[in-house]
């Protein structure tokens, strides 16, 4: 697993296993939403000072952001959203 991969996946599972919606973190490790979003993504390439404040802010050592997942492990879920209200589908006429 690449690096970027590794490390959205961490940040997710721990997030996501504290129940820590991914604007509060962004908002406590003081980084835009948007660029938080684009690191679980794995479009964003952090820099180690920000991965560092994400680490510090999560509460875990740096090293767990680079964990190895266990083979055949599944990706960490998503929490479910809170911001959009739930549409519902209108039938067709």
């Amino acid at each position: 697993m690449k690096a970027r991969a590794l490390v959205a996946w961490n940040v997710r599972r721990i997030r996501v296993d504290r129940g820590i919606p991914q604007e509060q973190l962004a908002y406590d490790a003081g980084v835009d939403r948007s660029y938080m979003s684009g690191l679980d993504r794995q479009s964003a390439n952090p820099t180690i000072d920000l991965l560092d404040r994400i680490a510090e802010t999560l509460d875990v050592h740096l090293s767990e952001l680079f964990v190895q997942p266990p083979k055949g492990a599944t990706a960490p879920a998503t929490l479910r959203k809170g911001r959009k209200p739930v549409r519902r589908h209108r039938r067709k006429r």
